[in-house]
């Protein structure tokens, strides 16, 4: 990486040490703290919960910094994960250097870390959830020869009193310019911050959704990333929606990441995009089409799809989003372009013509290699997802594409080039596998194709049994067919699960 890039990249601890994040050291982290004022250490790490949890330090003095540095701290882990055990709950917390970044909220200078979870032997805590990621992605390297790379659209809404000025129209805000969407400028401050935590942010803009309920208008927004390491993905989406919710909180705002907010309106997603890499080189193109190894692992997501909702579609009100008609997926297929099935193959940049050019007709011609930017999207996940779990699922899913003798057949059988939601299409959609309509559904799909997760010791046995009694205790088999369209007992669940993921 050369100085230039290291000079604008928009968090201020490789900004200022002029080194890329994956290569800092013990010294470097505290040559930023001594040299710019901090006074404290923030320690930071998921739950069994989906959310980051914190750990402050304040800086005694330069033994005690590199003391933590080095050592780390202890914490009680069956507070934090329901699969460990009380009586040996102590678990090691160790900050990954590379993760540093300055916490945009604190009044006292803080720098903050992401950490890996160790148990009492010194070893990775196997099912931890970043360390249940990096197994996955060891998995696929050693299957594929390929790293899985990945990142998200991340949506929610934005909640404010409603002052009847400009009014947006109804289910119409999708990239909507102010006055007419008014959190514009929220969001432009959350992706300068999520960027200085160094989430890679590709873009962001207003969403389809909009409406006006009890007085308060509910706004939907995006923020898009660019694709990373899939362990880094995870990390910079648990990132943003820390983010996100700290500077609602700060601007009197509310927002939720939760999948439906009422019937007849967009729900929100966390569409995943994906893509493998080999020597620098996307492999998910080839001849300017979608190459063997490409559909291979799509038919790995055909395969897995029903039990991948099992961690990215976590409560009830999940399975009120996967619904026809409200572009969210309800059956197993995938398509180019189509908005309609569960896995995408977004516009690739494959025309051969030089886009730039005839655009900027001034701009000289030029040969563009953009292959780089072809992925293949799953689009059932939501807000309610455990971001590690479900990475960490697609991955394995992947992989098994790649050890399915018939993988490509599979593929061939469920592609579909057709809105499948249409009247016409009726007879293609009776052919095609259904996704579960309720956590019950998805964890007994989980039940049924555990071993594919377990193989390789990527998920614990613990922790899909811990994730199955999850989904379970909702007890919702029949609740999407006992309310229907409801408005208020959506609502009742909507506030239940207001704070998900």
């Amino acid at each position: 990486m050369d100085n230039l890039h290291l000079k604008m990249n928009a968090n201020p601890v490789v900004a200022f040490l002029q080194k890329p994040a994956d290569e800092l050291t013990k010294d470097d982290i505290v040559r930023f703290i001594s040299e710019n004022d901090i006074r404290m250490v923030n320690f930071m790490y998921p739950g069994g919960d989906g959310k980051l949890k914190t750990l402050n330090f304040v800086i005694n003095d330069a033994a005690y910094l590199d003391t933590i540095l080095t050592c780390g701290e202890r914490v009680d882990g069956s507070s934090l994960f329901s699969f460990v055990e009380a009586g040996s709950s102590d678990l090691y917390v160790i900050p990954r250097y590379a993760t540093a970044f300055v916490d945009p909220f604190a009044e006292i200078p803080t720098l903050c870390l992401l950490c890996s979870f160790f148990d009492k032997e010194g070893a990775m805590l196997e099912s931890a959830p970043e360390q249940t990621l990096a197994k996955a992605c060891r998995a696929f390297t050693r299957v594929t020869g390929m790293e899985f790379q990945a990142m998200g659209e991340l949506e929610y809404y934005v909640i404010f009193d409603d002052d009847g000025r400009f009014p947006a129209i109804d289910q119409h805000g999708y990239h909507e310019s102010a006055p007419y969407a008014k959190a514009n400028e929220f969001r432009a401050k959350c992706m300068l911050y999520i960027a200085q935590t160094g989430g890679q942010i590709k873009y962001g803009h207003s969403e389809v959704g909009n409406f006006v309920l009890d007085k308060k208008v509910y706004e939907q927004n995006e923020i898009e990333f660019l694709p990373v390491k899939a362990e880094q993905a995870a990390d910079q989406l648990m990132l943003a929606k820390w983010v996100i919710r700290n500077l609602a909180y700060r601007m009197g705002l509310d927002v939720t990441f939760a999948p439906k907010i009422t019937t007849g309106k967009a729900g929100s997603g966390l569409h995943i995009h994906m893509r493998m890499m080999r020597d620098g080189r996307n492999c998910m193109v080839e001849d300017g089409r979608l190459s063997d190894d490409a559909r291979r692992m799509i038919a790995g997501m055909m395969l897995l799809a029903p039990s991948i909702t099992a961690f990215g579609n976590k409560n009830p009100m999940s399975y009120f989003r996967l619904v026809p008609h409200q572009e969210a997926p309800t059956n197993v297929c995938w398509g180019d372009r189509n908005r309609s099935v569960l896995v995408r193959v977004p516009l690739g940049w494959n025309t051969g013509v030089d886009l730039c050019h005839a655009a900027n007709p001034l701009q000289p011609s030029c040969d563009v290699d953009t292959t780089m930017k072809q992925t293949v999207e799953m689009r059932s996940p939501d807000g309610s997802a455990d971001l590690y779990q479900l990475i960490a699922g697609l991955c394995v899913a992947c992989r098994c594409g790649f050890e399915l003798p018939d993988a490509l057949e599979m593929a061939e059988r469920t592609y579909v080039n057709v809105n499948i939601h249409d009247e016409t299409n009726k007879e293609r959609l009776s052919q095609l596998a259904q996704l579960p309509d309720s956590c019950m559904a998805s964890a007994d799909c989980l039940e049924q194709q555990r071993a594919y997760y377990e193989r390789d010791g990527v998920f614990s046995a613990a922790m899909i049994d811990s994730i199955i009694s999850q989904l379970r205790s909702f007890n919702d088999s029949s609740l999407r067919a006992e309310i229907g369209h409801d408005k208020d007992a959506i609502l009742r669940l909507v506030h239940t699960y207001f704070h998900c993921g």
